[in-house]
């Protein structure tokens, strides 16, 4: 499977050919674009509400037909041998189809480029010998800066040809990175295609190790779901959720890329805090206690705490007439709506009706005829109210849980069988907010008022949920995402092996369980194709200690000297050291990634500055003339760098509060590299990578 260079312009040379094709495709995309711009609404629209929404609909669409020079519009060609079933390719007998990131269309509506989501477009990824697809011949397409420079044929059905690695796939896959994180949308392997076009009415959980692309699978199968479902999603909406806003960053330019404007993205912390402001800390042990499960019934049992049976009757006046509902008969409804577990605030809406309706009904009884309008009214009487406030007050959920984590009796009789005392005294603060104002909120803090919100009114669902790095969440934070799927689905991604965090997830069944998806499939990706074996095999050494039973990654990539591992004699002489691996790595193409402890930072930045290298911080893009990011360990997950230089393992580890975690955060700050790492130490390196 020969890739071929361009070599001339002759009539004859297929390069020359497809080069033809992408510029008419492309002059086909400015002519679809120029459409849009035109269309003239004045005439076509009721009143102004409808004219602005018309506008933004056209504005998105004139955004989404952008022709972004240096992304290929095409990058791939299928030629079918002939229709076998009318669901793989109606009418595609004899043609060829052009595959790209979106669809392009010539003045007839004939179609120049299919969209990569289209089912004609799935043999593309999905076609082999063994099973062709009837797909004749496969074509890739190799560009440079933006000009199709090269081309490689795959026929599937010759059986003299044998079956070979495409150069121009383990090009694209190895490309240097400067910027933000690009698609894969040329790349999608088999496996992860399968779990791109999953369909929407099922939740997936991808388990992968780094390199795998399961992030990148996650915004595709985004992408893909508002290509076969775009009305439906369009009015319950999707959702990206990162871990951080430098990985929201170094992520936002994917979905555009594959033409989809709309799809919000946000933190954990960005969904919860919408009450509170988040200014505080917990030490890790409150933390973890903060984010158990447990705390779910901890405030229920609290919310619910609020009602009280009534003691007396409710007497309504209407004009001259006086009607008694007796407290027996409260007592009835207030056990009817405690036994339907309704959200609270619901039933704080429904008990007023309830007794207006009994009193309607001794209205009708002495011959009356009220209608609704009467029902109301009488919700409304200050005898309703009052008894109403009396036996179902309304709750603020901010001040609950201010009030559970300032006073240990409210505590302790709502955590009663559920926490121990200890337990208890690690999250009550020692010293008393006076209000939800001053109160110096922590995230976990933000995650409970978030829960407690949900108990007194329903938090509203989305169509589609992604969680990425997932396996850092508590279970109360599942619990606060998986609020916003309840009537959706959810894409859940991430790497058991890379939990970082005190309360991170032991396995995807406690996660999917927490998040309410409890059916989701589980996929496991272990086929590596962004970390050389080498680097990879390295890392995997940690394994066994951080995630026993956890299969490593196979890496597909061979990549001989992609990793040194240097001793330097003496921590005086490291900061110099690192200095010079930094130039050594910006000698070549591509971005550099120093990682290092957190509390190692500043030096290291005071280092670099003397030397006259500038660097960026994490999830700032990366230019061809600013290549070089200083990135604290904290916040190097999800990232990656054409080379990585680690500063001083043993640091990594020691910065974290136990060594499992922190050994889980060298094996992130390890696996960063797409070409080449050299790791650093002084001090003696960790005894499991030996």
């Amino acid at each position: 499977m020969p890739a071929h260079e361009y070599e001339s312009d002759t009539p004859t040379d297929p390069l020359a050919h497809e080069r033809a094709h992408l510029a008419a495709s492309r002059a086909a995309l400015r002519a679809m674009r120029e459409d849009a711009q035109a269309l003239n609404i004045r005439d076509v629209t009721a009143n102004w509400v409808n004219a602005a929404v018309l506008q933004a609909q056209i504005a998105d669409r004139i955004k989404s037909l952008a022709d972004l020079a240096h992304t290929p519009l095409f990058f791939g060609r299928l030629d079918y041998l002939h229709v076998v079933g009318a669901a793989q390719a109606e009418g595609a007998e004899g043609e060829q189809f052009y595959i790209g990131r979106r669809h392009v269309h010539d003045a007839d509506g004939d179609p120049m480029v299919i969209d990569w989501r289209a089912p004609v477009s799935q043999p593309f990824y999905r076609a082999s010998r063994k099973d062709p697809l009837d797909v004749g011949q496969r074509r890739r397409f190799g560009y440079t800066g933006g000009e199709l420079t090269a081309y490689e044929d795959e026929h599937l059905t010759d059986p003299t040809e044998t079956a070979q690695t495409s150069k121009l796939l383990q090009a694209e896959i190895e490309r240097p990175r400067v910027g933000p994180m690009r698609d894969i949308v040329a790349t999608i392997q088999p496996e992860q295609d399968e779990i791109v076009r999953s369909g929407l009415g099922g939740s997936v959980c991808v388990q992968g190790g780094p390199g795998t692309g399961k992030t990148a699978v996650g915004l595709h199968r985004v992408a893909y779901l508002l290509y076969a479902h775009r009305e439906r999603l369009a009015r319950t909406g999707t959702l990206v959720i990162g871990p951080n806003r430098s990985f929201l960053h170094y992520i936002e330019q994917v979905l555009p890329a594959l033409g989809e404007l709309e799809v919000k993205q946000a933190t954990v912390d960005d969904l919860v805090t919408a009450q509170v402001e988040v200014r505080g800390t917990d030490e890790a042990r409150a933390a973890v206690v903060k984010g158990d499960a447990r705390m779910a019934e901890v405030l229920r049992r609290a919310i619910r705490s609020h009602v009280t049976m009534p003691a007396e009757p409710v007497m309504v006046v209407r004009g001259s007439r006086r009607w008694r509902v007796p407290a027996y008969e409260i007592e009835e409804m207030v056990e009817e709506l405690l036994a339907r577990d309704m959200r609270y605030g619901a039933a704080h809406e429904a008990l007023p009706q309830r007794i207006a309706h009994a009193v309607l009904v001794r209205m009708e009884e002495a011959g009356e005829a009220p209608d609704d309008r009467v029902q109301n009214a009488v919700a409304r009487t200050p005898a309703v109210k009052a008894a109403v406030k009396a036996v179902w007050p309304a709750v603020e959920p901010s001040k609950l849980v201010l009030r559970l984590l300032s006073d240990p009796e409210f505590l302790a009789a709502h955590a009663d069988g559920l926490l121990s005392e200890d337990e208890q005294k690690t999250i009550l603060w020692t010293k008393p907010a006076r209000s939800v104002k001053s109160a110096k909120w922590s995230a976990a803090d933000a995650v409970l008022i978030d829960e407690a919100s949900d108990l007194v009114a329903r938090t509203h669902s989305l169509g589609h949920v992604v969680i990425d790095e997932a396996q850092d969440l508590s279970p109360m934070q599942y619990r606060a995402v998986g609020r916003r799927c309840s009537t959706g689905s959810a894409t859940v991604l991430g790497d058991l092996a890379q939990g970082t965090t005190p309360w991170s997830t032991q396995s995807w069944e406690q996660a999917l369980y927490h998040l309410g998806k409890p059916d989701a499939v589980v996929e496991e990706l272990t086929a590596g194709f962004r970390v050389p074996r080498e680097v990879i095999a390295y890392a995997s050494r940690l394994l066994p200690v951080i995630s026993p039973g956890l299969a490593p990654v196979e890496s597909v990539r061979e990549s001989p000297g992609s990793l040194s591992v240097r001793e330097v004699p003496g921590a005086d002489a490291l900061d110099a050291a690192v200095v010079a691996a930094c130039a050594e790595s910006l000698e070549q193409e591509g971005s550099t990634g120093l990682i290092a402890a957190d509390a190692r930072i500043p030096a290291l930045a005071e280092a670099l500055t003397a030397a006259g290298h500038s660097c960026l911080s994490p999830g700032q893009e990366t230019t061809a003339e600013s290549r070089l990011t200083l990135v604290p360990a904290s916040l190097a997950k999800g990232l990656e760098y054409d080379y990585v230089v680690l500063d001083e393992p043993a640091a990594v580890v020691d910065g974290e509060p136990d060594e499992r975690t922190g050994l889980r955060r060298l094996y992130v700050a390890l696996t960063r590299a797409v070409s080449g790492l050299i790791v650093l130490h002084a001090a003696p390196l960790p005894e499991q990578l030996g």
